[in-house]
């Protein structure tokens, strides 16, 4: 079928039926975490159970992206997202109407479901449909969203469970829901850029498989035990449906996932960085307030404010660096920020329970800034060389794999963790084993373990940030 003509595709409209709906996508995967004890308390369940209602919600999310790509050709994308947000709105209703914890848990894996599908397809839409030169300054926007929502959650999250009851933090999102969906139904043009002719069976099996094996593994290998039955048998047939899924894919004439995208290497070196950008995020949002509520017993709103003014200069300067983007290019841009990153990661090895509230949250802010200045231009890098009609399988690719590596490194994580907070324990218990504060003092220097190992990973991936070198006029002529 036909391109859609971009130059039609009014900009702002698309931009906020874009941002609203990824934002709430994204928002609802932090913003339950400060009310667990309270759906504990209402549910009359304990913390395992109630824990599904985040785990559920963010294995699904991770199941779904695969195929992604598949049901944006298959339906069209404005049907898929205008779609998935009312499935997504929808679904909120629910979950504010739960009568137990088990239909609670139900119905937000369906709604995990539904924003697992928004963020690669909202991505979709900004490189399909908006004009090549406006793309840099979309893409910023989005990321505003997708990086603002995880790192504002907690702070809302507290906020509303403090003062309006647990129930207010899906009923919020029904009118925003309602506002994206009228927004997305008049604005975003209906195109088709490919079409499927076929339903790929194995690849759909095995990518599923071994998502699924995966997902599970690493978000429960911690409290399972490494070397249980379940993980290991969870982690063997995961890796081998993966390697079936790939070998498949390969050699099909019409893949479920098209992973030949990997073969424009600037889309691959980006996939790489985005993977370490993401556990780098994910360490310092994971154990600062596990941190501060585990080793300070401060408050769940205090532990969201922490990471308040992070959030906030995050989001002036994305928007400030999709301006200079054009005239900068991604190499430097990405490697000032993975630098930052770096810096930060490495100022938070040296905790001490006795921390301020100033250093945690300059240190948070440094390391927003360094997310920043590197996940926008490398997002872009590699997206901007892959050919429109692939997009929706490059995006697919982008949040597979940034869910994988968010459930690998929160449950390795827990697990060096743990281990590490055990050893320096012993250690501890041998100089004053009558120290009133051993336990936080163990728990830190076991923080301090997992920020240096990640200090080293950011380190090492410095030089990939070469590799996104702004190309020269001529030699794209050259390769026309």
């Amino acid at each position: 079928m036909n391109e859609y003509s971009t130059k039609q595709a009014p900009f702002w409209p698309i931009i906020l039926a874009v941002f609203f709906g990824n934002f709430l996508a994204i928002l609802s995967t932090s913003t339950i975490n400060v009310a667990l004890p309270v759906l504990m308390s209402h549910f009359e369940t304990n913390l395992s159970s109630a824990q599904w209602a985040v785990t559920g919600f963010m294995l699904a999310t991770g199941i779904i992206a695969p195929i992604v790509g598949y049901l944006g050709d298959k339906l069209s994308y404005k049907k898929l997202y205008v779609y998935t947000l009312i499935g997504f709105t929808l679904f909120s209703g629910l979950c504010a109407a739960a009568w137990n914890i088990e239909s609670l848990i139900t119905f937000r894996i369906l709604q995990g479901i539904c924003s697992g599908i928004v963020m690669p397809t909202t991505m979709t839409i900004i490189y399909q449909v908006i004009e090549k030169e406006k793309q840099t300054f979309a893409i910023s926007l989005w990321s505003v969203s997708a990086m603002f929502a995880p790192a504002f959650g907690p702070t809302l999250g507290g906020l509303m469970t403090e003062y309006f009851g647990w129930k207010s933090l899906f009923l919020m999102n029904l009118p925003i829901g309602i506002i994206a969906i009228i927004i997305a139904a008049r604005f975003v043009p209906y195109y088709r850029l490919s079409q499927v002719k076929s339903f790929d069976a194995i690849g759909f099996v095995t990518v599923i498989l071994s998502s699924a094996s995966l997902l599970v593994a690493f978000s429960l290998g911690n409290s399972w035990g490494w070397l249980d039955g379940k993980t290991l048998f969870l982690l063997v047939l995961g890796l081998i449906s993966l390697s079936l899924f790939i070998f498949w894919e390969l050699r099909t004439s019409e893949p479920l996932l098209n992973l030949r995208v990997f073969k424009y290497t600037r889309y691959t070196y980006s996939v790489i960085l985005n993977c370490v950008i993401g556990i780098s995020l994910y360490s310092s949002t994971f154990l600062i307030p596990v941190f501060s509520q585990s080793v300070q017993h401060a408050s769940a709103l205090h532990t969201g404010l922490i990471l308040l003014p992070g959030s906030l200069a995050m989001i002036l300067f994305t928007l400030l660096i999709g301006k200079i983007y054009g005239k900068v290019g991604p190499m430097w841009l990405s490697f000032i920020g993975i630098v930052l990153i770096g810096i930060a990661t490495w100022k938070f090895k040296s905790l001490t329970p006795q921390a301020s509230f100033l250093y945690l949250s300059l240190w948070m802010g440094i390391r927003y800034i360094g997310t920043a200045f590197s996940h926008m231009p490398v997002n872009n890098a590699g997206m901007s060389v892959i050919p429109k009609e692939y997009s929706g399988h490059a995006s697919s690719i982008n949040n597979w794999t940034r869910q994988v590596i968010g459930s690998f490194s929160i449950g390795i994580f827990s697990a060096i963790l743990a281990s590490r907070t055990f050893v320096h324990t012993k250690e501890l218990q041998h100089i004053n084993s009558k120290d009133t504060m051993l336990h936080e003092q163990a728990m830190s220097l076991g923080m301090n373990d997992v920020f240096f190992l990640t200090t080293v990973i950011v380190i090492l991936t410095i030089p990939l940030t070469f590799t996104l070198k702004k190309k020269r006029k001529h030699a794209a002529k050259t390769a026309l």
